[in-house]
């Protein structure tokens, strides 16, 4: 009886999609967005293919002044001094660029990775101020420089007269364009995807209807990157690390450890950033001639590193890179007081750079955290790999403010060490960001104007038509 009761009820009545859903399928199927994801893959192409360009220039540059002119000149490193004359001429050919020329070679780095993507004809100034400060020994990063070109050529590929009529569509393939440009200096694609999408700070539909397009062209920046690579035969200079020391569990002491260490390196980050603040300032006044003398301030920090530590000035010098990797890959050789002068003269050097040059601030920061992480190597019960674990981490989340990006930057940075680093880097960034954004002063304490975040997009579902 029961069972022919059963047979009699019902079946469960479909279930109904949310309102929200239903409007988010309409607009994924719209005829205007599959335009707008054709459009952000067409762009990843020509986008890529001058952003890999840019990188190879720049990497190229940096080659020669740091390691052929040198041995040309008799030098098997470069001597204490070289970072005087380079960068002294780094201000003298940018301060023409920053302060003539359209868009002023792009956001300031103390500001962040830039905010809306950058007007096209801004495109000269910013790539000229970059190939101009980083080769010569800014201690700045090649990642904001490559944002705002992607953003700008991808806005240079859609029309004006589109880009005025629909100001939000024409946000989201700017931004795809960025995520492109950026698609492996990160040494991962998702990366950079990852970055642009957090830092929007969108949520729900608006979120995917972002992550489709930066994932399609951040894609296609990777696959273009990748070929032109192994064609060419040209380095990109990505970050990467070949070899870490090899983690295991995370124990008690690691947290002891490493949770004091991830708020020190808080605090020596917005230290830096607050020097970057009043360097900025300073730079208000006088500008052409205080660019010039803080450029000149940078090379006295790196030379003051090598004539103290009889190592190159390079270490302390550029976006720090090489020198990771090869705090990564040797740990045991770099002396305490060795890594506190890099942290000390780096940083010193950064936070300079930060408010008068022009680049990107993750990868300097990511190099003095690691430095600051291998210095407490030696504490009972730590060792190298979780130092190096909780610098990385700490570093990149406090001076972005995108502890999502850094967890995730700092993982795949360490590879197979991954799963068990992971657990401690997700605490540390976790500490890092609190501690920074507690220790941060608020925008309009720091200076003047908007200060923009690590990208933006604004994307409306209801306008992302083509």
């Amino acid at each position: 009886m029961a069972s022919d009761q059963a047979g009699r009820e019902a079946p469960p009545a479909p279930q109904q999609e949310s309102p929200g859903a239903v409007q988010l399928k309409a607009v994924l199927l719209s005829p205007g967005y599959l335009k707008l994801l054709l459009l952000a893959a067409l762009v990843g192409i020509p986008v890529s293919l001058v952003a890999f360009g840019f990188v190879v220039l720049e990497h190229q540059m940096q080659h020669w002044v740091w390691t052929s002119l040198p041995f040309e000149l008799g030098f098997h490193q470069p001597p204490w001094w070289w970072p005087l004359p380079t960068l002294a001429l780094a201000g003298v050919l940018i301060v023409p660029v920053l302060t003539r020329m359209p868009g002023k070679g792009g956001h300031l780095p103390v500001r962040g990775l830039g905010g809306p993507p950058v007007p096209p004809k801004a495109l000269p100034s910013v790539v000229i101020a970059a190939l101009v400060a980083l080769p010569l020994g800014a201690s700045l990063g090649p990642e904001a420089p490559l944002m705002a070109l992607g953003g700008g050529l991808a806005l240079l590929g859609v029309a004006r007269a589109k880009r005025e009529a629909q100001p939000k569509a024409a946000a989201i393939v700017g931004t795809a364009g960025s995520s492109a440009a950026i698609a492996t200096i990160f040494g991962n694609p998702v990366i950079g995807c990852v970055m642009v999408l957090e830092a929007a700070g969108l949520g729900g539909p608006q979120l995917l209807l972002l992550v489709v397009p930066c994932l399609l062209a951040s894609g296609v920046g990777a696959l273009v990157f990748t070929g032109f690579g192994h064609w060419t035969g040209l380095d990109i200079g990505a970050l990467t690390l070949q070899s870490v020391p090899r983690s295991e569990v995370p124990t008690a002491p690691d947290y002891l450890w490493g949770i004091p260490l991830a708020a020190l390196i808080a605090v020596v980050v917005v230290a830096v950033q607050t020097l970057g603040w009043t360097t900025y300032d300073f730079t208000t006044r006088r500008t052409g001639a205080h660019i010039i003398a803080c450029a000149v301030g940078v090379g006295v920090c790196t030379a003051a590193y090598a004539l103290l530590t009889g190592r190159s000035p390079e270490e302390a010098a550029l976006s720090g890179q090489e020198t990771l990797s090869q705090l990564a890959a040797n740990p045991q050789s770099w002396g305490v007081a060795t890594l506190v002068l890099l942290a000390l003269f780096k940083g010193l050097a950064y936070g300079i750079c930060l408010g008068s040059l022009r680049g990107g601030p993750i990868f300097p920061a990511v190099t003095i955290g690691a430095a600051l992480g291998i210095a407490c190597a030696g504490l009972p019960g730590f060792g190298a790999a979780a130092g190096l674990s909780v610098g990385l981490a700490a570093s990149g989340a406090a001076i972005t403010g995108l502890p999502v990006t850094a967890s995730l930057l700092a993982i795949l940075l360490v590879g197979a060490n991954a799963r068990d680093a992971a657990p401690l880097m997700l605490v540390a960034a976790v500490v890092s960001f609190v501690v920074a954004t507690k220790l941060r002063p608020k925008p309009s304490e720091q200076a003047p104007g908007p200060v923009q975040g690590p990208a933006s997009a604004g994307a409306d579902p209801g306008t992302a038509q083509t």
